[in-house]
């Protein structure tokens, strides 16, 4: 029996094992619990193992790594194709094996316990970050129930909040006045956690030279230049710069037949947080644009008078992420073309 290709779908306690031949015949076929899979991979002759990005994709791909196998990680939505008549764990790792061995099918970039490590500082502060606005928004809504009106600003609600539940002449009842005290003790709460991850993402930042290599690019700050190493590392994984910016999902969509071609909003792929930062970093460049009369500035004047402030922004973060790949991928810092 010789393994060439090896698909396993991966759960939290049930692994399904699907292996080919060079000729893509199966050869192996294997259930096994979670205690029992390295015990099963040590006994295969190295070959490459195919795995789905999916929560603990990348630890057994640096486990299987040990054992002496390559590893390959796939994005679902290119194995879903491939998938025959039921969907059941043994149809899932066979889809697996044969979109693997698919000449055009991408793999996803690995990444290492340092870059998972980033990766948690960043969704976690997120997960602070949604629920602060989610706690403002409530005092909002019961304070303008009230007849308190409040704009959409954290700097003005931590301005005003404490303005209005000092004030004791105010339309406020002592137990509404209660409540939305320790909605805003939530929220001070909130933001002190958010400002300790701002810190341990900035100590990240100044350890890492190739995030601050890449911080020299206009719209890219701590954040930005941390979640990319996160994401793609030294970005080996793409061909060039275009196809990151694809694969952040700062392209347009085509719908295009023929001689036909039809380009429409981008396609919003891959990491949502990611091309977040690099949108809201473009957004500070153009805003700030028509006060600077440099090369690089003029370009995005003119950019937005033909194309408007919204896809002038998207230009730039595809731009940003052009270069980022770049600057990774030569190892060299940047320098800017104008």
């Amino acid at each position: 029996m010789s393994i060439e290709t090896l698909g396993i779908d991966i759960a939290k306690n049930v692994f399904q094992l699907h292996g080919v031949n060079k000729a893509g015949r199966a050869v192996f076929k294997k259930r096994v619990m979670r205690d029992q899979l390295l015990q099963v991979i040590t006994r295969i002759e190295p070959c490459m193992i195919v795995v789905e990005a999916c929560t603990g994709a990348f630890y057994w791909a640096r486990k299987f790594e040990e054992l002496g196998h390559k590893v390959k990680v796939i994005s679902p939505q290119y194995v879903k194709p491939f998938v025959r008549r039921q969907k059941n764990d043994g149809n899932d790792a066979e889809a697996i094996c044969t979109a693997a061995r698919q000449p055009h099918i991408p793999s996803v970039p690995k990444k290492s316990i340092e870059q998972q490590d980033i990766q948690a500082l960043h969704r976690a502060r997120q997960r602070m970050v949604n629920h602060r606005t989610a706690v403002v928004s409530q005092i909002r809504g019961l304070l303008l129930d009230r007849g308190f009106a409040m704009a959409k600003s954290i700097t003005r609600a931590r301005r005003l909040i404490p303005e209005i539940l000092s004030d004791h002449d105010n339309e406020l009842t002592p137990l509404a006045r209660e409540a939305i005290a320790e909605l805003h003790d939530l929220f001070r709460d909130l933001d002190r956690r958010i400002a300790s991850f701002d810190k341990k993402i900035d100590a990240v930042f100044r350890q890492s030279e190739s995030c601050q290599r890449i911080a020299k690019i206009k719209g890219v700050g701590p954040k930005t230049a941390t979640a990319v190493i996160a994401a793609i590392g030294d970005g080996s994984e793409f061909r060039n710069g275009r196809h990151l910016a694809a694969w952040v999902g700062l392209v347009p969509r085509q719908f295009s037949s023929g001689d036909r071609t039809t380009l429409m909003g981008i396609s919003k792929r891959g990491s949502q947080h990611l091309r977040s930062l690099l949108v809201h970093g473009a957004r500070a460049v153009v805003r700030t644009a028509p006060n600077k009369t440099d090369p690089n500035n003029q370009w995005v004047n003119q950019l937005r008078e033909r194309r408007g402030f919204n896809r002038a922004t998207v230009a730039v973060a595809n731009k940003n992420a052009r270069i980022i790949w770049a600057v990774l991928h030569k190892g060299e810092p940047y320098r800017a073309a104008f």
